[in-house]
């Protein structure tokens, strides 16, 4: 196994974590964070994947796609816990109300 099937593998694996993360929490906080270790696990898979050259450099168009993904992420992170602070303040909790229980 290849460093960037690792990589690549182990972007899998954090994309599936955040994703369980994301559909299992109803607390806001946590699907923040479910969101953030999804992205992550999907920056490292294209970082991974991209492809090399034959003196063995990466493409420079995947990994400038990261970090611009990595600026939007840090800039939605920012934007949804204003967000999360807005649903608290109204409704005195940071968790979304279950629809089994209307």
């Amino acid at each position: 196994m290849t460093g960037a099937e690792l990589y690549a593998l182990t972007g899998i694996a954090l994309f599936v974590i955040g994703l369980h993360g994301l559909i299992r929490y109803a607390h806001l906080m946590r699907k923040i964070l479910a969101l953030n270790v999804t992205g992550a696990g999907v920056f490292l898979v294209v970082a991974a994947l991209a492809e090399r050259g034959q003196d063995g450099t990466p493409d420079p168009v995947p990994q400038a796609l990261v970090i611009t993904g990595i600026v939007v992420a840090v800039a939605a992170t920012g934007l949804a816990l204003v967000l999360m602070l807005r649903v608290a303040s109204a409704t005195g909790r940071a968790e979304l109300p279950d629809p089994r229980s209307e």
